[in-house]
This record gives C-alpha cells, sequence and structure tokens, in this order.
C-alpha cells in the first residue's frame, strides 16, 4: 500500500507546500461550498487556473471571486453544470476547450429522504453522483487526454461498505427505496468510476484514484440531521479535502490510479464493514469485472 508523510490531521496547505501547479487547469464540480471550494482553493493557491463548476452559477461566481481575493490568483472562474441534467453535462464539455490536467469529482447529494429521479429517470444519487460525473468525465476525455499527463479524483465515502452496486436495479425499481442503500450504492459506483477510467485511459498518461474524505460537517448533510460521526473522528474541511489535493496535485501520486485513499494514505481491502472510523474498502469497489460491467451500463444509460 502507498503511505505518504501525511495523515489525519494534514491540511490541503500542507499537503500542498511547495507544490507548484503553475500552467495546469484544473475542474472541480461542487465548488460552491465545503470540500469543493477547499479543493479550489487550494489548487488555486498553488497556482493552477480553476473552473469551479456548479449548478448555481451565482453561487460559483461568487466563489469564485472570493478564492481569486484570498489568493491572488485571477485565472479561477465559473461555469454553470447540473449533474442531473445530462444536457447541462453535454453542454458544459462540449463548450470546453484546451487541455484539462486535474479534474475533481467532488459534487455529490446525500440520503435524499424520497425516491427522487433525474431527467432521465434514474434515480437521483446515482445518477447525480454517479452518472453524472461519469458523463463529465468521458466528454472531457479529449481534454484530459490533450494534457500530456491527467488526474481525475473520484471523491466517494466511508458508506461505499454499506452496498455494492446492485447492476440489476440500479434504480430502485423493484426494491424498496432506501436512503443509505441508494447513497452508498452511488459511492460505490465513484470508485469504480476511477477503476475504470485508470484501466483504460493510464497508457495515455490519464491516472484516476478515489478516495473517502472522512467526516466533515458540511451541506452534504442536510437530509440526515447533521455529522453523528463520534467528535475525535471529524475533520475541519481543509482537513478533509486534503486527500482530494494530494491526489489531484501532489508528486507523491505520480504514476499511481486505481486506488482508493483516506487520511492521506492508500486505503486496506476489508472483507466485512468495521465500527465507524476504521475505514478500509470493499473489494467489491476495485474490482476491475465490476468497473467494466459499470461502464458499459453507464455509456448506455448517457447514450439513451
Amino acid at each position: 500500500m502507498l503511505t505518504t508523510p501525511f495523515g489525519f490531521s494534514s491540511t490541503t496547505d500542507g499537503v500542498l507546500e511547495g507544490v507548484s501547479l503553475a500552467g495546469r487547469r484544473a475542474v472541480v464540480t461542487g465548488a460552491t461550498s465545503g470540500l469543493g471550494t477547499e479543493t479550489a482553493r487550494a489548487l488555486a493557491a498553488a497556482g493552477a487556473e480553476v473552473v469551479l463548476a456548479a449548478r448555481r452559477p451565482r453561487a460559483a461566481a461568487e466563489a469564485a471571486a472570493d478564492i481569486t481575493r484570498t489568493t491572488g490568483n485571477a485565472a479561477v472562474s465559473a461555469a454553470p453544470l447540473d449533474l442531473a441534467d445530462l444536457a447541462s453535462v453535454r453542454e458544459f464539455t462540449a463548450g470546453f476547450t484546451g487541455p484539462l490536467h486535474i479534474l475533481v469529482n467532488n459534487a455529490g447529494i446525500m440520503a435524499l429522504p424520497e425516491l427522487r429521479r433525474t431527467p432521465e429517470g434514474r434515480e437521483a444519487q446515482f445518477g447525480t453522483n454517479f452518472v453524472g460525473h461519469f458523463a463529465l468525465t468521458t466528454g472531457l476525455y479529449p481534454a484530459l487526454a490533450a494534457a500530456g499527463g491527467a488526474r481525475i479524483v473520484s471523491v466517494s465515502s466511508l458508506a461505499h461498505l454499506m452496498s455494492p452496486v446492485v447492476f440489476d436495479d440500479v434504480d430502485f425499481r423493484f426494491r424498496p427505496y432506501d436512503p443509505w442503500a441508494a447513497y452508498a450504492q452511488s459511492k460505490t459506483a465513484d470508485i469504480l468510476l476511477a477503476v475504470g477510467a485508470d484501466r483504460r485511459w493510464a497508457g495515455e498518461g490519464i491516472r484516476a484514484n478515489a478516495l473517502n474524505p472522512g467526516a466533515i460537517a458540511t451541506n452534504l448533510q442536510q437530509h440526515t440531521g447533521g455529522l453523528r460521526t463520534p467528535e475525535p473522528l471529524r475533520k475541519t474541511v481543509p482537513q478533509g479535502a486534503a486527500t482530494s489535493v494530494l491526489l489531484a496535485a501532489s508528486p507523491l501520486l505520480d504514476g499511481v490510479g486505481g486506488r482508493y485513499f483516506e487520511d492521506c494514505g492508500e486505503s486496506p481491502v476489508v472483507e466485512q464493514a468495521g465500527p465507524i472510523g476504521s475505514g478500509g474498502v470493499a473489494p467489491y469497489a476495485l474490482d476491475a469485472a465490476n468497473a467494466d460491467r459499470l461502464w458499459e451500463l453507464a455509456g448506455e444509460l448517457i447514450a439513451a
């Protein structure tokens, strides 16, 4: 397993200390608050050109202006992107020109109390957290390939240990809807997105990894009644985004792909879910056959 000098308490600025991203371009989804904003800020502080892609353009523009103000980097902008709407994703990717060195698939929704569907009929968490990011990632493939070395970062969750992808019923059409099962499935899919991308594109210099940021109080918990993790296991936002920026930009990850990280290190594969805070990655989330099957399914879903 890959280890780094960083850990649970490391912050974004600590992870990127001494790293220059001058001349690199990054896209961060869901960058209007929480981990997304901090990830974008850290990349901008290191010199990257950063696009904040979000479904609320005004909030994204305000976040971009604040990042420019605090970092002095004027190359920070906002662009509309609604991952739940494939038409919006297609519009974003069609309008993106030039190389892309870093794609951080950060946006997400969690534990919707009632079953909702995207305009294409997908269960909303699977459709937003995974299908939208799949369409974005594959749509931006030409830009990633043009970078001459690019990284894809897929933000998953410890919750992936609660469910594999249920291929025969990803949209809860035959089984009772459960908010956490739906969220867990989408987060497993996010890991498999990285595994699949790395399997297909590593030879072109595009490497992809996934991560669990840890327990951080953000807007993601709006449907859960707040963060319920014990206090000693909670992270600040800069600590939570540290693993994201490590995978996005640290030279320690050069040539590394298809893996899952937490607390700034590679996670062990576990045979069953342990108590809160024990971490690890489920074998089904790193399985190459599962990744290939999911990529085939997702390709059909975005083409429909």
